[in-house]
């Protein structure tokens, strides 16, 4: 018996790491290499009950009323739940796992309601709260997909007009959105994430074929 592996696609909302996340699943599916993939939150279950009153604004309006701590807390029990229910068997058994968002999602949207000089201590907590406390499995690979605010916004919106559904809090706050990007960045940094580049010389997202195949590239080291 021996730990596996997972590999994690991070953004801010609107940076495209869905898509990505899916093309990898369907690649690796094209090679016949055996995965689980999942996405969080899991809204479908009810581990998520908090993540949705949270997120509806029954605690507040405004991302900032609930803290960054206590937020996160909702989040890191509906992982919790799903890795005793579905997959931490398949993970101990040298499984791979492949996800869209993870702990990694409290350090971009809880760490943005921190100063800046606050957040190394947040970073510090949340990787000892899930990955020791909660006994968690810490990533592999952490796949940032780094894109302006400026194209996170537009992407937001068509997401709206195209599936007819309305912004969370967190996704209608262009303020909130800009810390999180900020924070998103110096998480990057701190945990040493795997920094992509969405964008192009322009200011524009690169085509979805030309950053999948970086995103190949940057995995072939887990795949060894």
């Amino acid at each position: 018996m021996k730990n596996g592996k997972l590999i994690v696609f991070e953004g801010i909302d609107g940076s495209g790491k869905s898509t990505q996340y899916s093309l990898l699943c369907q690649s690796l599916h094209a090679k016949s290499v055996e995965f689980k993939n999942l996405v969080f939150p899991q809204y479908s279950e009810e581990s998520s009950a908090l993540i949705k009153m949270y997120l509806r604004g029954e605690f507040g309006d405004k991302p900032g009323e609930v803290n960054a701590y206590a937020a996160s807390s909702f989040f890191a029990v509906d992982r919790y739940a799903s890795f005793k229910k579905t997959w931490g068997d398949y993970y101990s058994a040298g499984g791979l796992i492949v996800t869209d968002r993870y702990t990694t999602s409290n350090a971009v949207h809880q760490a943005s309601k921190l100063r800046k000089g606050e957040r190394g201590e947040f970073f510090s907590w949340l990787y000892d709260f899930e990955y020791n406390k909660l006994g968690m499995p810490a990533p592999d690979k952490v796949i940032y997909m780094d894109v302006s605010l400026e194209i996170s916004c537009e992407q937001l919106r068509k997401r709206e007009l195209d599936t007819g559904t309305n912004a969370d809090i967190h996704e209608k706050d262009r303020e909130y959105l800009a810390s999180c990007l900020d924070a998103a960045r110096d998480a990057c940094k701190y945990y040493g994430w795997d920094r992509l580049n969405c964008l192009d010389g322009d200011g524009k997202m690169r085509s979805l074929e030309d950053i999948h195949a970086e995103v190949l590239s940057k995995l072939e080291d887990v795949f060894v």
